[in-house]
């Protein structure tokens, strides 16, 4: 082996200090977000758990009660209307949103003339936030000077339109208020799925002599499936979260028959000062959202695996 076969390694230059700084920006902005995030998500769910297990009344003590304030809670006539409420809520607003959200989709998918200006007003209420939603919409409900007495100006004497003045049809004000926010939200999603489709796959239907009807129910729906879990997804937090539509609208009444969770949870923490009772019912709010969300984050990760290993 002659010497010139012998190669002494040469050590990596050394990274520039710009180029790890420029490493280390991203981080630094990054950072304090991020601690501010696990502070308020983390920190504050396990202090909530704590005073839900403590006797706290209307300042927070560190007496250990157990599951006292989940007995009490769940023994409450007013939060168990609350949660029945919730899920009535729920139900219509999920799918009463998503099927006039696809409609709305299917309809601008047409390639109608004007279609910024149509997707301009469906996605308008999304601009306004729920609390001028439960407001306006208050008005037109109000049977004084709202959509009853408008009518009723115009000769129809016998037109009722009072929903919010009855314990029995408000819960259906709210549904009917929070569809006409979210619809356009929903639409969004639908359209964007839509519009992602493989045209290929499109035109084989066409080709084959299916029908517009049959092409979106044989093809294109079932292609956009995804869309349709992550709307719905979604659209849960929005209704487990509900407070300020109701607070806007109908402040929980008549009576308690439009109470939703967060509202009981605001009555109890800041009204009754029952902070341990109050910390037991948002705890209740947190489990019903990891039960919506943490299956859902499974399916995505096992998702991603998946098409990694068939990719």
């Amino acid at each position: 082996m002659s010497t010139h076969d012998l190669t002494v390694p040469v050590a990596a230059p050394a990274a520039p200090w710009r180029q790890r700084l420029g490493t280390m920006v991203p981080i630094l902005v990054l950072a304090p977000s991020l601690a501010a995030s696990f502070i308020y998500v983390f920190v504050f769910a396990l202090w909530t758990l704590y005073l839900s297990l403590s006797n706290s009344s209307l300042m927070p003590t560190y007496g250990f009660a157990g599951l006292d304030n989940y007995a009490s809670l769940w023994a409450n006539r007013r939060w168990n209307i609350a949660y029945t409420n919730l899920f009535l809520f729920s139900g219509f607003y999920i799918v009463g949103s998503m099927a006039i959200g696809l409609l709305l989709a299917i309809l601008i998918d047409q390639r109608v003339r004007g279609e910024a200006v149509w997707r301009t007003i469906f996605l308008y209420p999304l601009a306004v936030s729920f609390i001028v939603t439960g407001t306006v919409w208050s008005w037109l409900y109000n049977p004084v000077d709202g959509i009853q007495a408008f009518v009723r100006g115009l000769g129809w004497t016998d037109f009722s339109f009072a929903l919010t003045a009855n314990r029995n049809t408000a819960i259906y004000a709210v549904i009917i208020t929070g569809i006409w926010q979210s619809s356009g939200f929903a639409m969004a999603l639908f359209l964007a799925g839509l519009r992602s489709v493989d045209p290929d796959l499109i035109k084989a239907a066409q080709i084959d002599g299916a029908s517009v009807s049959r092409t979106y129910r044989k093809v294109i729906l079932p292609t956009i499936a995804p869309i349709f879990l992550a709307v719905a997804v979604i659209q849960i937090q929005f209704a487990i979260k509900t407070f300020d539509l109701v607070a806007a609208l109908t402040r929980g009444g008549p009576g308690v028959s439009t109470t939703f969770p967060a509202i009981y949870v605001y009555d109890l923490m800041f009204q009754r000062g029952q902070i341990g009772e109050g910390a037991a019912a948002a705890m209740m709010m947190l489990a019903a959202l990891a039960v919506v969300l943490v299956p859902y984050s499974l399916w995505i990760v096992w998702r991603r695996r998946a098409e990694g290993r068939n990719g």
